[in-house]
């Protein structure tokens, strides 16, 4: 990534959720590597809910099969801009956010 400013998208949604019978979180991922957006991170929840209200949670003896899923994706304005309406079709009972984010490099 060659800039200062970037953009970072969140994707909200349910571990259960698929795309051509693979994780949805897989499919993203797999999807931004193969258009060589600069990095994808995936993080699952234990505990949230969404606009359903139904809440998704792990717990130690029984762990739900259908817990918070977060994908962060980050790079260049000009690289995200055409992978957002893949992403928007993706989503069916999820979330979309994006924001400008500053990037600082070590020396």
């Amino acid at each position: 990534m060659k800039c200062e400013e970037a953009v970072l998208v969140r994707i909200f949604f349910g571990e259960n959720d698929k795309h051509e019978g693979k994780p949805l979180y897989k499919y993203i991922t797999e999807y931004c590597r193969e258009r060589k957006i600069a990095g994808v991170t995936v993080f699952r929840g234990i505990l949230g809910y969404g606009a359903s209200s139904v809440v998704h949670k792990g717990g130690i003896l029984k762990l739900s099969s259908d817990l918070p899923i977060v994908v962060e994706i980050i790079d260049c304005e000009e690289n995200i801009k055409p992978v957002l309406p893949q992403l928007a079709k993706l989503i069916k009972g999820g979330l979309i956010t994006l924001e400008k984010v500053k990037v600082l490099r070590p020396p």
